[in-house]
């Protein structure tokens, strides 16, 4: 077994899959590296490094192709079958990490954490001689509307819990299903034009590739906030990056982006109002337990053979 970009995993405990045979470790692998470190291979693990016709070709014991993630669009699915080889993913692991990280970031934004948090360590509080701030305020998310884009498991969990907390729930479906009744389905432009707080929870694909630019942003409420969870690519960064500067919207949090590592020349690194913004880099997906969860199913993966 060889582990090409073990680093993705930070520091979760890989004894399970190291118990199932010979396991090979590699924190990261160029494209060179990768040729040579797969020759005996039987069992290759990756998280995002490519998979294709050529590393398979210097791969030649290679029988199972084990995905740390859901996503497949780094493996050449065509040519695995092809060769007989097994490619698995890993679903549902990560569910409650991703809602988690949603409504940090709703709450966040919603609350204005950031200025409130500044202003006790910065001593603006300790010197303004009152027992409270009372310099601007912060919104209630009761009562508010959220607009989920992409109904999935995760987006219908953070709906529930959006109910909880006494907002009012509308989606859309980027499919074209509008499969769930508890809620109402409406079109892009009306959940944009209606919501308080969208949230993106969407695969990337042929139909939301781009899906909100400088049109869509346009639709949403000066107020309003924009949450992706979901997939970069489907916001336009540079629309994005304006619309936060000219107050089209009130803010925005993002935890996957259009590259990834966010490139040091990002437009969204380069606004004027940076307290409008909320970032994760991409570690939504990334609590202790989702990766725990995700170690165990990859196991289970191998366990079940080719």
């Amino acid at each position: 077994m060889v582990f090409l970009d073990s680093a993705t995993m930070g520091d979760a405990s890989l004894e399970e899959i190291a118990s199932l045979g010979d396991l090979k470790v590699f924190p990261s692998s160029t494209r060179e590296q990768s040729f040579d470190r797969v020759k005996d291979c039987e069992v290759l693990l990756v998280n995002k490094v490519l998979v294709d016709k050529e590393l398979m070709d210097n791969a030649p014991r290679l029988r199972l192709v084990c995905v740390f993630a859901t996503g497949l669009n780094n493996v050449d699915l065509d040519e695995a079958a092809r060769r007989g080889v097994p490619v698995r993913n890993v679903a549902g692991y990560s569910t409650d990490s991703v809602v988690q990280t949603t409504f940090m970031h709703i709450l966040s934004l919603m609350g204005d954490a950031l200025y409130y948090d500044r202003t006790v360590k910065d001593g603006t509080y300790s010197r303004s001689g009152i027992f409270t701030d009372a310099s601007r305020s912060f919104q209630e998310i009761a009562g508010k509307t959220l607009g989920i884009i992409g109904m999935g498991t995760i987006g219908t969990k953070v709906a529930a819990l959006a109910r909880a907390f006494g907002m009012d729930v509308v989606y859309y479906s980027t499919s074209g299903t509008s499969h769930n009744t508890d809620y109402p389905s409406l079109s892009l432009e009306e959940l944009l034009s209606c919501s308080d707080v969208v949230s993106i929870h969407a695969p990337l694909n042929d139909s939301t590739r781009g899906l909100l630019g400088a049109r869509e942003l346009s639709l949403m409420k000066p107020s309003a906030f924009l949450v992706n969870a979901g997939r970069g690519g489907i916001v336009d960064e540079s629309a994005l990056a304006c619309a936060i500067d000219s107050g089209t919207i009130a803010g925005a949090a993002l935890d996957v982006f259009e590259k990834e590592p966010l490139p040091a020349d990002s437009p969204l690194l380069k606004v004027r109002y940076p307290d409008r913004l909320r970032f994760t880099p991409h570690t939504a997906w990334a609590s202790k337990e989702a990766k725990a969860r995700l170690v165990h199913l990859v196991a289970e993966n191998i366990r079940r053979g080719w």
